[in-house]
């Protein structure tokens, strides 16, 4: 047994789904079915009732998740209490930060020599658990968390990117508009897995006639760039610091598609000298 197929496990149980916990965990669907299978051959029990439409937890589950849940937290307070020793700093984000935060980091490495600062990948939820636990100092996200215990401070706002095939109908335009865009097919993930790009579309297209033609969602295997290419008619919404290769940005008349970008950290964090020059550096990068 394994601490990643107790993080899986405890995904499965929340999430209900094999393809939303793999999302979650920003692993393949079929990865994560197989360690779940290990698991359940180390414990010898079945774990998750299994069909094409449901995954149902078994009294097995019903008694391990506690269990599972408490050997996660222990690992965090482990590493915490590991760190616990020296200038050290760690930074929760996933790549679409890094070239922003690693220029940032330089900055604050450059202003403290002594100071290591990590920058560790994590997806959304998992960013604020590291932050909660006390297993990372501050942690980068696209919008706010109300949680009791943590702080958010917003460090700049962001415009969206719109993205298409090269062979869209609007491909060549110079710049185009939320109106130009209405009739054409918009690609986002399901909702519940990007309710931030969600709101801000819904908002944005709020004051015109016509909403988005919204189309299939995007599956959680598969990628932007392979869909709009499959759907040349198609356009998606991106964070302004995703790659974007294969496809063209169209710059939009209308500033209207933004999201804040904050920092959340612990309210009863101490600001080090080393955590305060990171902050104003992110701030100003």
């Amino acid at each position: 047994m394994e601490l990643r197929q107790l993080t899986y496990f405890v995904a499965v149980c929340e999430e209900l789904s094999f393809s939303g916990a793999a999302a979650r965990c920003f692993i393949s669907q079929s990865a994560i079915s197989h360690q779940i299978s290990r698991l359940e051959r180390d414990l010898g029990v079945q774990l998750f009732e299994r069909s094409t439409r449901s995954v149902v937890p078994t009294d097995a589950t019903a008694r391990l998740l506690p269990l599972a849940k408490q050997m996660l937290s222990l690992e965090s307070a482990i590493r915490a209490a590991v760190r616990a020793v020296g200038p050290r700093i760690r930074l929760a984000a996933n790549m679409s930060f890094a070239t922003r935060s690693l220029s940032s980091i330089a900055g604050a490495r450059a202003a403290h020599p002594e100071a290591e600062i990590e920058f560790v990948i994590k997806p959304f939820r998992q960013r604020i658990t590291a932050v909660a636990e006390g297993d990372c100092d501050l942690a980068l996200i696209r919008g706010r968390v109300d949680q009791p215990g943590l702080a958010v401070e917003q460090l700049w706002v962001e415009d969206l990117v719109i993205a298409t095939s090269s062979a869209h109908p609007l491909a060549t335009r110079d710049v185009v508009t939320l109106a130009d865009l209405s009739s054409h097919p918009l690609l986002l993930p399901p909702e519940q897995d990007q309710v931030l790009l969600h709101n801000v579309i819904r908002n944005a297209f709020a004051e015109l006639p016509a909403g988005p033609t919204l189309g299939p969602p995007i599956p959680p295997d598969h990628t932007a760039t392979m869909e709009l290419i499959n759907r040349p008619d198609a356009w998606t919404v991106l964070y302004a610091e995703s790659p974007t290769e294969g496809l063209v940005v169209l710059p939009l008349a209308e500033h209207k598609l933004r999201v804040p970008v904050s920092a959340v950290l612990r309210t009863d964090a101490r600001r080090s000298p080393i955590l305060t020059t990171l902050l104003t550096e992110l701030h100003g990068s």
